[in-house]
C-alpha cells in the first residue's frame, strides 16, 4: 500500500511541475492569476446572483438561495473540515516552484476553489442541464488555474472537484424534488 501512495505522490508531482513549469507561459502568467483571485470570483458570482434575483422567476430566485447553501457547504468542509484533518502542504511551502500569487497560509488539500466552483456547476447542471456547457469548462479552468500559479497540486483540485460535484448534485436532485422541472422548460430533456 505504501508503495502506490509513494507512486501516486511521485505522478502528482510530476502533474504539478508539468502543468506549473511546462506549461507556463507569458499567457498563462497573466491570465490565471486573474483568474484564480478570489475578489474576481466573489464579484462575478454576485453578479449573477443579482441578475437571477433581479431577472429571474420564483424557482430560479430559489436556486440562488439553494446556490449560496451550496458554497457555504463546500467551503466549509473544504477549509474547516478536512484541509486541517488531511494537512497536506501546499506546493508552494515545500517545492520550488513557478509562483504566481501568494503561498496562501492554509492547507493543500482539498482545493476549496475546486470544491465550491464545481458544487456551483454540478448544482445548475442538475437544474438547468444546459448551464452546463458554461460552468463545468469555467470550473475546470479555475481548478486548473490554482496548479498554474503554484498553490495546489493536481490532486487537491481533483479531490476538492469530486467534493464539489456530490455537494453540488446532491442538492439539485433536493432541489428538484421540492421545485420540479415545468414540462415546458427548454432543457427538460437536457444534455
Amino acid at each position: 500500500m505504501l508503495e502506490w501512495i509513494i507512486l501516486l505522490a511521485g505522478v502528482d508531482r510530476a502533474v504539478f511541475f508539468f502543468i506549473n513549469t511546462t506549461l507556463a507561459n507569458p499567457v498563462t502568467d497573466f491570465a490565471m492569476p486573474l483568474i484564480t483571485t478570489d475578489l474576481h470570483l466573489k464579484i462575478f458570482y454576485g453578479a449573477i446572483l443579482l441578475i437571477i434575483l433581479w431577472k429571474g422567476d420564483n424557482r430560479l430566485r430559489w436556486s440562488a438561495l439553494f446556490s449560496l447553501v451550496v458554497v457555504a457547504l463546500s467551503d466549509q468542509l473544504s477549509s474547516a473540515v478536512l484541509k486541517p484533518l488531511i494537512a497536506r502542504p501546499r506546493p508552494c511551502w515545500e517545492l520550488e516552484v513557478h509562483l504566481l500569487v501568494g503561498c496562501g497560509s492554509g492547507f493543500s488539500l482539498p482545493s476549496s476553489h475546486a470544491a465550491n466552483l464545481f458544487a456551483q456547476a454540478w448544482l445548475y447542471k442538475t437544474i438547468w442541464p444546459k448551464s452546463a456547457k458554461y460552468l463545468v469548462p469555467l470550473a475546470i479552468v479555475v481548478a486548473l488555474s490554482r496548479v498554474f500559479v503554484g498553490v495546489h497540486y493536481p490532486f487537491d483540485i481533483l479531490a476538492g472537484a469530486a467534493l464539489g460535484t456530490v455537494i453540488g448534485y446532491t442538492a439539485g436532485v433536493l432541489f428538484l424534488r421540492i421545485f420540479p422541472r415545468k414540462s415546458t422548460e427548454d432543457d427538460a430533456g437536457g444534455s
